[in-house]
């Protein structure tokens, strides 16, 4: 008897009147808005424009879907196309199948031509995006949860997955390995490892995205062969195992030749950004400037109204002027009217002025 356990959904999907809400569907779409987000806020770090990442995904997300379940599709065909297969369940996303394999690749194609539409080099872009990729997997894997499927082999440990049993597809209740929460934490590990070295290394021209693909891929292989459901197999390994590895071996080679080829990391990613910023900040400081000329402007002008009223300016600035400053004026007058009189009196008789004709 299982002590501790995994427990899975009793159901993959709730109807809100006729429209079915998909737990599988809204692990995909918080995964791409949680890679997104992360994406932008590293291109912006390295000098792009915020919302670039964002334009560029509206190219890159439905291809990465198309190709994501071109690749299922296509590898695992016989439930599409086999001797009992139903051709319309291929275009049944909802229900599960998304290789992540033919999601990058076709991705890349969509990414690609995004940039070229901004005149923005890919690997850069690509760079900036890596760990959001991670981030995103490692969302999208509880999907598989709600849909208890690409499970491990059976188990007995604490934290073994616990499936329901489903005669209608040949599936056989028990706990099994979780093998959609080994992939959540090693993305999210992947993830934390690209942000690291590329804040260390600098990482440039694609390296990042190279990395990013090495670390998954190491991962991926074991994972894959822990799993129990049906798949192509090629000299006793699982089709997936043997394009982790070979997918490892070009990520590895391509980020020795890059780091040969064009060390450091680009000084412009996206051109333009840096000059757009500095109109920003230059009308910011010109809008500063007319706000102080403003001032300037008014304080004269306020002067000139106090002299004009004949007030000293002094007056004007304080209402509650020194008791001193009135006594001083006040003795200069009465010393005026005091020295007056003997001031007339000093004069000889006769020294009046005459008005010559």
């Amino acid at each position: 008897m299982d002590l501790a356990f995994i427990p899975s959904p009793s159901v993959g999907v709730v109807h809100l009147g006729p429209i079915p809400l998909r737990g599988y569907a809204f692990c995909i779409i918080i995964g791409v808005f949680a890679g997104v987000w992360l994406g932008n806020k590293r291109w912006v770090q390295r000098g792009g424009r915020s919302g670039t990442v964002a334009d560029i995904a509206v190219w890159a997300v439905p291809f990465g879907l198309v190709g994501g379940r071109l690749y299922h599709v296509i590898t695992t065909y016989e439930p599409y196309f086999g001797p009992n297969g139903h051709p319309l369940d291929a275009l049944k996303v909802w229900e599960g199948g998304l290789g992540i394999w033919g999601a990058v690749a076709l991705g890349a194609v969509g990414a690609w031509i995004g940039c070229r539409r901004r005149g923005i080099p890919l690997p850069a872009y690509a760079d900036a995006l890596a760990p959001g990729l991670a981030l995103g997997q490692a969302i999208g894997r509880w999907g598989n949860w709600f849909n208890q499927e690409l499970y491990g082999k059976p188990t007995d440990v604490p934290w073994a997955l616990e499936i329901s049993s489903d005669p209608a597809i040949g599936r056989i209740g028990g706990t099994y390995h979780p093998t959609f929460l080994y992939e959540c934490l090693w993305c999210i590990g992947v993830a934390a490892l690209v942000m690291w070295a590329d804040k260390r290394f600098r990482l440039g021209h694609g390296r990042a995205f190279a990395l990013y693909v090495a670390a998954y891929c190491a991962g991926r292989a074991w994972i894959e062969y822990m799993r129990v459901d049906e798949a192509h197999h090629i000299l006793g390994l699982r089709l997936n195992v043997w394009t982790a590895l070979i997918v490892l071996v070009l990520a590895v080679a391509y980020f020795v030749v890059s780091a040969k080829r064009a060390p450091g990391r680009e000084a412009v990613v996206e051109p333009g950004a840096q000059l757009a910023e500095g109109a920003d900040g230059a009308a910011a400081e010109d809008a500063e400037h007319a706000d102080d000329a403003k001032v300037s402007v008014e304080k004269p002008s306020s002067k000139a109204a106090a002299e004009d009223d004949g007030e000293p300016e002094a007056e004007s600035g304080a209402e509650g002027a020194p008791e001193s400053a009135t006594d001083e004026a006040g003795d200069e007058k009465a010393g005026d009217a005091t020295d007056a009189p003997a001031a007339d009196a000093a004069k000889p008789a006769g020294s009046g002025s005459t008005k010559k004709s």
